[in-house]
């Protein structure tokens, strides 16, 4: 799936309309994964179709009737504040790294310096036009979910997403050796958990 992030335009509600529109044909036995910012968008995905289950993977998740920008500012800790002097506004006002190393260490920090490397090299601008926007869910969908949290991640914050994994989203908690992006740095291990989810 090619989420728009860079659009201007865009906010979490229509990546949740690109995620299903790439879904078509699959029925209900979809398990929709969200690594990351996706958090905040599969419950989206859930509330407008029916999917089997849903993993957070590192993943922040939306809270009912407030702005991403609104949790981030009554909740700093779901965030590893060493990010932001890592990253700056463009032209458009789309977020942008710009200290390279720095995205390597928080998000790709266990993965091999050439896997690290073409990670950094394919991170694009994301715009902030969905952050200020209320999440749209009346409540979250009924669909059971597993939080899967890596225990070294240094991008969003391990204590927050052990608590939410529980008081807010009720998923079953898988925790992982690892840093933010298991799916490059431990992929065989990744696969094998969600292959059990299959089961």
């Amino acid at each position: 799936m090619d989420i728009p992030i860079d659009d201007l335009t865009a906010t979490f509600d229509d990546y949740a309309a690109v995620v299903c529109a790439s879904l078509e044909g699959c029925g209900e036995d979809a398990i929709v994964v969200g690594h990351s910012l996706g958090g905040v968008v599969i419950p989206l995905v859930a509330a407008r179709r029916p999917v089997r289950h849903l993993v957070y993977l590192c993943g922040y998740a939306p809270e009912i009737g407030r702005s991403l920008a609104g949790q981030l500012a009554a909740d700093p800790g779901m965030v590893n504040l060493v990010i932001y002097p890592g990253l700056q506004h463009d032209a458009s006002a789309r977020i942008t790294w710009v200290d390279f190393a720095l995205a390597r260490a928080v998000m790709y920090g266990d993965c091999d310096e050439a896997t690290a490397e073409a990670a950094v090299e394919r991170l694009r601008p994301q715009s902030t036009a969905g952050y200020a926007v209320p999440c749209s869910l009346a409540e979250f969908p009924s669909v059971s979910c597993t939080y899967i949290l890596c225990e070294e991640d240094r991008c969003l914050g391990v204590e927050w997403a052990r608590r939410i994994a529980r008081e807010r989203l009720g998923a079953d908690l898988i925790e992982l050796p690892g840093s933010h992006s298991p799916f490059l740095s431990q992929p065989r291990r990744l696969a094998d958990v969600l292959l059990e989810l299959l089961e």
